[in-house]
């Protein structure tokens, strides 16, 4: 597949939008609190989800070709919880990005992220114009934001640290929205450890490239291959989470961690269900340490 063997010709301020680009995204645009409490029609927010489904999805975001069976499918759901003057609105919004499994018909998630302020302005008549290295507005800058990480970790899985020159976009877009451009917190360093600034934080870590570099092992080497080779798999997801458990103790509640295991807790489950008692212990020791809230869950490959 071409973008694990392409070199990334990466051009910055190319602003080319042509029918079929890089994403397909599913926008999902829920607001039926915010109706509940603020009883008013809101029905032009169809308008809204035409115009981020559009921004995400004909934009072109990078310099490669992409057949339309190599789109990266992604689902973007916004959760509008309030509304607090005319046309500014505060929510969260999940950030799930997927891809196929070579020679399979299992579709990974790469990446499963929670934005608990995806708080913006916007009325019927603002535009949805991204420009490139200026700041527009909260809600432009978060989908570009977000269309730049899932492009990240999705070349991140084909290519070991394929998704840097993303990474360094999603890094200038959160550093365009710093105050006082946004009033946005989710941009700065203060309060939530999850929020974007984090997130791009953790992809540029040194400290998180053994994650990285893991991630393209795992993906690419193991799942890709789990079926002809089941137990090289399994020891790729066990390096994978020694890697893990360091970065754990260096760089403690990293979001990105926190956004892989709610993306793959199910999948390394059933991953490490058919190893041997000594790597199911093992990976129950790992898991348990680097995933408590799913401890019950990974309980079973004790059995």
């Amino acid at each position: 597949m071409k973008r694990f063997l392409s070199t990334l010709l990466f051009i910055l301020g190319l602003a080319i939008v042509a029918p079929a680009q890089e994403l397909n995204c599913t926008v999902n645009l829920n607001t039926d609190q915010l109706f509940a409490q603020q009883k008013t029609d809101f029905s032009y927010f169809s308008q809204l989800k035409g115009l981020i489904t559009e921004f995400m999805n004909t934009r072109r975001w990078t310099n490669d070709q992409f057949a339309p069976t190599e789109k990266i499918n992604c689902t973007l759901s916004i959760n509008l919880l309030k509304s607090v003057t005319q046309g500014v609105f505060e929510g969260t919004a999940q950030l799930i990005v997927t891809r196929p499994v070579y020679g399979s018909n299992y579709q990974t998630t790469t990446l499963s992220y929670v934005d608990k302020a995806f708080n913006f302005s916007w009325l019927p008549t603002s535009p949805v114009f991204y420009r490139e290295n200026q700041y527009s507005d909260d809600l432009t800058q978060m989908l570009a934001f977000y269309a730049y990480i899932a492009l990240a970790v999705d070349y991140d899985s084909f290519g070991k640290q394929g998704g840097n020159p993303y990474v360094q976009r999603a890094y200038q877009v959160m550093n365009l929205a710093q105050p006082p451009a946004s009033s946005n917190s989710a941009w700065t360093a203060q309060g939530d450890r999850r929020n974007r600034y984090w997130l791009i934080e953790n992809l540029q870590s040194q400290q998180v490239i053994p994650f990285r570099d893991g991630f393209y092992t795992y993906h690419r080497l193991g799942l890709d291959a789990f079926a002809q080779n089941p137990i090289q798999a399994r020891k790729y997801t066990m390096d994978l989470l020694t890697n893990m458990r360091q970065i754990t103790l260096q760089k403690p509640g990293a979001v990105i961690l926190n956004a892989f295991f709610d993306a793959k807790s199910k999948e390394l489950l059933n991953i490490m269900a058919e190893g041997t008692r000594d790597e199911r212990k093992r990976a129950y020791d790992l898991l348990s340490f680097l995933d408590p809230t799913n401890t019950e869950s990974y309980r079973q490959l004790l059995n």
